[in-house]
């Protein structure tokens, strides 16, 4: 890796904070999108959140595999800059939804997702050297996850004792959310080159059009070929027995991520017993979220490292948390609460609903979601240390592929039978992870090809 001027520190963490108004405005979006849609008083609108959402995350996954190239072809500020284009319009749609412009949109900001974390990762690791890169990682993943905290505010504030959401309130809140986007976008195109002896062509590379169609074209060829070695690297891996085994852990981390992302929120806000609270508390259950990420995060992370027996103790925790969460949520929200779209909850639960208990379980389910995840990483990372990008593209690719499929049922099947597919897999997933970490002294069954 290479090493890089003292100014990049600045020039990184710069790139990092603009990121982070993009990242703000589509989980920000995400959280309510589901309660937004079921406000509109528009007869003609037909569109759902959760399938918006399904669309985003099938997208995004297929879009994973061919975003690299795009990067490698267009460089990673380019790539920046298009897909802060493709996050506006998404959230511009808002203003004015139509349900074709939702779904279509949709579609592009999959696309629009894999090209910005793609080019995040790439500019980080271009900007940082080997002594600099966690360091500069650590800032933006803790940016990152404070993000989920100043839009969720901004509900808490707005939305409190308001039982509709008028037109007036989505109109506000989507044009302060598309400022922030726009203002992220320009702010892409400020940055400076990662790799100046790379990008600026010499002067008389600069005078011939045909100088830069070679150039363009070496990249084209040399990113797809790429492409090309990655994907078979992918496919080698899935035959193998970690990869087959740790698929339950990988479907286990997209479930929850549509739980605590998009369905949870939406039951907080259609849970008649909260009253005017229930609206503004979808805010504070997303800041309790983005807490319990922090902490977990934060503190295992420091803690745990590449300790073998303490990474099992931290999934553990994690899915304690979890099923804690989960058992809560069980007994204290209505199991309607996830399907009604036009009124609110009819049944009633088997404790009267708590606001205490709604945002500890938000608190949990952050917690647990970082616990499970970091050390999912950290195991893939040790178990293919020199393969270590095609590994996580599969998570990646396994994650997002069950989040959307989960996104599309969570508008017909009852809360309880959501919570019950996520106690299983996540059985399933960690008694998998267990025997993983027993594996990792025996040779790794590359198939040959």
């Amino acid at each position: 890796m290479r090493r890089v001027s003292p100014g990049s520190l600045s020039s990184c963490i710069g790139k990092l904070l603009k990121c982070i108004l993009q990242s703000c405005s589509l989980i920000t979006v995400s959280k309510f999108k589901q309660t937004i849609i079921k406000s509109l008083a528009n007869e003609s609108f037909v569109g759902s959140g959760y399938h918006s959402l399904g669309i985003i995350y099938g997208v995004f996954s297929a879009s994973n595999l061919l975003a690299p190239t795009v990067v490698a072809i267009i460089g990673p500020r380019s790539t920046l800059i298009l897909s802060g284009v493709i996050y506006s319009c998404y959230i511009a749609v808002f203003i004015s939804p139509t349900t074709w412009s939702l779904y279509f949109t949709s579609v592009l900001i999959g696309i629009g997702a894999a090209m910005l974390w793609t080019a995040q990762g790439n500019y980080l690791v271009q900007n940082s050297s080997v002594s600099t890169i966690n360091r500069n990682a650590g800032v933006f993943w803790s940016l990152l996850q404070c993000s989920m905290l100043f839009g969720n505010l901004y509900i808490v504030l707005d939305w409190n004792g308001k039982t509709e959401i008028t037109e007036s309130n989505r109109k506000t809140i989507f044009v302060i959310l598309l400022v922030l986007s726009i203002l992220g976008t320009l702010s892409f195109t400020v940055l400076r080159k990662p790799s100046l002896q790379e990008e600026i062509l010499s002067e008389e590379e600069g005078r011939s059009l045909i100088s830069i169609h070679v150039k363009y074209m070496q990249r084209a060829t040399s990113a797809v070929n790429e492409a090309k070695s990655e994907l078979r690297t992918m496919l080698q891996l899935f035959q193998t027995r970690v990869i087959l085994l740790l698929s339950s852990c990988m479907a286990y981390s997209g479930l929850e991520l549509t739980f605590y992302s998009g369905v949870y929120g939406t039951c907080i806000g259609a849970t008649t017993h909260f009253g005017k609270k229930a609206k503004s508390l979808i805010g504070l259950s997303g800041i309790l979220v983005g807490i319990g990420e922090i902490v977990g995060g934060g503190l295992f992370g420091l803690m745990c490292k590449h300790n073998r027996f303490r990474r099992t103790s931290v999934v553990i925790l994690g899915m304690v948390a979890h099923f804690i969460a989960f058992y809560l949520i069980f007994l204290s929200i209505p199991n309607d609460a996830s399907v009604v779209v036009k009124t609110s909850t009819q049944h009633e639960p088997y404790l009267v609903p708590s606001v205490p208990i709604a945002l500890l379980c938000s608190f949990l389910l952050g917690l647990g979601d970082s616990c499970f995840n970091a050390q999912l990483y950290s195991l893939l990372g040790c178990v293919f240390a020199e393969k270590s990008a095609a590994a996580f593209n599969i998570f990646k690719l396994i994650q997002s592929l069950c989040a959307a499929g989960a996104f599309f049922y969570s508008g017909y099947l009852l809360l309880s039978w959501q919570l019950l597919a996520m106690v299983l897999l996540g059985i399933s997933g960690t008694f998998c992870f267990f025997l993983v970490e027993k594996m990792q002294d025996a040779p790794i069954d590359f198939p040959e090809h």
